[in-house]
């Protein structure tokens, strides 16, 4: 696989300056078939209409912007060619022009798009489309306990929406899967998003401003295609939309305190909450904000064909006893791992173990907070069969219904070992 940065200037040369596959190879000194793959790997830019008129091509100029800004969207092998646009014209428009009128101006007009969307300087907030990203906290009611929790708010500047996820965490697995859910409810993907340095996102800033982001979100941006914007460190008022709305929505959304029972189903109240809260007046522009949020998805990227895996996978060795430690908290395994090294797949809400064929052991509910350890004893019972006295020794009981558990106490050590084997068996 090419480096990151040999992507981006594949992708850059291909579909912005509308190099072709075979020159970008040739500068590159690859195969023209890794030019072609990567250039077409989901990524789609915005490029802005600029309205002209000539005596010929006056009417249908603003169809030709349109389809181009469409195909500038997508990959470069679902283009349309300028031959195709002057069929479509003829067909469906009564156009009366030559196709060479047709060809110069598409064109021409590619080079204007490229050309002003590289020479522009406009702040987030006066280009639909743009969005910024940050999280925030606030109490909530939640298995019974009051505790603060993180929650993730993408706003747009423009038309002065949002929208926003609670998660157990402010880790990268909890960012991505909140970036990603907001993309799929929306149908489409901000062409620029401005973040805080997040240390899910950033592993380290080096002197002259640049940034090593972590693979896992560098692998996101790849996949979703979006140009990213980082702050100045100490700058926090350079995505101060984003900081603005995250007061707004917790002091209007989250308090006083929320219970919630269920988070996943907490979450899917608050897309409509989100959407109603657009039905006011802009601050400035005295439009709904519902009219101006619709500036904002024309301007959107299109979505890829395919979810990106918002996981991440380690190898880690299990002790003597088949636990494994992850993120400073321990999951069983089973103990036949003992002393062998497995994969875990971390998302935000599991972790699942696997072995070396990538089938599953066991599945997991991630831990936060204070418990340290989640112990799963169904592959541990055949071995506890065979040494019930170590029972008194586990947390076993604890998980059995109360009548398992008040019958194994009761049981010789035999009878232990029956039930035991029976348990595993079933």
């Amino acid at each position: 696989m090419l480096a990151v940065e040999q992507i981006d200037y594949i992708r850059y040369e291909v579909n912005q300056k509308g190099e072709t596959y075979a020159s970008v190879a040739r500068k590159m000194k690859v195969d023209t078939r890794t030019v072609n793959k990567y250039a077409n790997q989901e990524e789609f830019k915005r490029k802005e209409p600029q309205k002209r008129q000539s005596p010929i091509m006056g009417p249908v100029k603003p169809i030709l912007d349109k389809w181009i800004k469409e195909d500038l969207k997508k990959k470069k092998k679902y283009h349309r060619t300028a031959k195709r646009m002057h069929e479509q014209l003829e067909k469906n428009h009564s156009f009366k022009g030559s196709y060479r009128t047709v060809r110069e101006y598409v064109s021409k007009r590619k080079k204007e798009f490229i050309e002003y969307h590289e020479g522009a300087s406009l702040p987030l907030e006066s280009v639909p489309g743009t969005a910024q990203v940050d999280f925030g906290t606030a109490p909530f009611k939640y298995h019974s306990e009051m505790i603060d929790l993180p929650y993730l708010v993408m706003s747009f500047p423009y038309s002065n929406s949002f929208y926003f996820q609670v998660f157990p965490s402010e880790n990268t697995e909890c960012l991505l899967e909140g970036l990603q859910r907001m993309f799929i409810h929306i149908g489409g993907v901000p062409a620029t998003i401005r973040f805080d340095n997040l240390s899910p996102a950033v592993k380290k800033i080096f002197s002259k401003g640049e940034r090593a982001l972590t693979d896992t979100f560098e692998r996101f941006v790849l996949h979703y295609g979006f140009k990213y914007e980082f702050c100045n460190p100490g700058k926090g008022n350079e995505k101060g939309h984003v900081e603005a709305m995250v007061k707004y929505v917790r002091n209007n959304f989250l308090l006083p305190e929320c219970t919630i029972i269920n988070l996943d189903h907490f979450n899917e109240s608050l897309w409509n909450m989100a959407k109603e809260d657009r039905n006011r007046p802009h601050y400035q522009k005295q439009v709904l904000l519902s009219e101006l949020f619709k500036e904002d998805q024309k301007e959107w990227l299109v979505l890829p064909e395919k979810e990106f895996e918002c996981a991440r996978y380690e190898r880690v060795k299990a002790d003597k006893y088949g636990i494994v430690s992850i993120d400073k908290k321990e999951y069983s395994t089973s103990p036949r791992f003992a002393k062998q090294n497995v994969r875990a797949c971390i998302t935000y809400n599991t972790i699942v173990i696997l072995n070396e064929e990538n089938e599953v052991i066991l599945k997991h509910s991630r831990l936060y907070g204070i418990k340290r350890r989640s112990m799963l004893w169904q592959p541990y019972l055949d071995l506890l069969s065979k040494r019930p006295n170590a029972i008194k020794y586990t947390s076993i009981y604890d998980q059995f219904p109360l009548i398992w558990s008040t019958f194994l106490r009761k049981c010789t050590e035999e009878e232990q070992k029956a039930a035991l084997r029976l348990l595993g068996n079933l």
